[in-house]
């Protein structure tokens, strides 16, 4: 009953092998679609934040470019700007902490496929469609395979989901709020809103705060994980 037994050894070593993969292979095509997620993830952060603080959502899209916008009214601003980065992070940091056991990653699975599907009633362009209707396909074959062909899978498939938006969202911060001051960024927005918060400052900010869910999601599953056999 252990913190280290090999469950937990070989979580922490996809873990570190995941975390390598992304910077090495980032810009490559082959993880251009995982990129897009991790857009969608951001946008939908938005879109969230703002439902859920009486606001109403008129679309979100998500470009080739890698870019991405949600159209939305009303809402807590204070919540919604930072939705966007800081929930990337969260959710990363959430998906890698359920990747520890087959329920939670089901769990991860199932959420994902939810989101994207519902993004289909929100006015999307043509790539939040393909994006939806793809991963979501994806996934749920994932549960099928997981449930009634072969385990584990799926634990790895989410993790891999986990630590790409999570370290996506570590990336971006850094790039678009701390090495420069992009105009129409979320930390200018942040700053037309609380003069006092200047924008690299709001970017070290999220940039700390989206390393704090990696390394929470990396313990709550290995607690799981011993918990579990325990």
């Amino acid at each position: 009953g252990g913190c280290c037994e090999i469950e937990e050894i070989i979580f922490i070593c996809f873990y570190a092998a995941y975390v390598v993969a992304f910077f090495v292979l980032y810009h490559t095509t082959i993880l251009k679609p995982m990129r897009l997620l991790s857009v969608f993830v951001h946008e939908f952060g938005h879109a969230s934040a703002c439902f859920m603080t009486g606001g109403s959502i008129k679309k979100i899209e998500v470009y080739e470019n890698e870019g991405g916008v949600t159209g939305y009214t009303g809402g807590c601003r204070t919540l919604v700007i930072p939705a966007g980065y800081v929930g990337g992070a969260f959710w990363g940091g959430v998906f890698v902490a359920l990747s520890g056991s087959k329920i939670g990653s089901t769990i991860v699975a199932s959420l994902i496929s939810f989101a994207l599907l519902i993004s289909l009633c929100l006015k999307p362009n043509t790539m939040v469609v393909a994006l939806s209707l793809g991963f979501s396909s994806l996934l749920i074959g994932f549960i099928f395979i997981e449930w009634f062909v072969f385990d584990p899978l799926l634990e790895f498939i989410t993790l891999f989901f986990g630590v790409f938006i999570g370290m996506y969202s570590v990336r971006d911060i850094y790039d678009d709020l701390i090495t420069r001051t992009a105009e129409g960024s979320d930390a200018v927005a942040c700053n037309k809103l609380y003069p006092c918060c200047l924008p690299r400052c709001v970017g070290v900010q999220f940039w700390m705060v989206a390393f704090a869910f990696q390394v929470a999601g990396i313990y709550c599953a290995l607690v799981w994980m011993v918990t579990e056999h325990n």
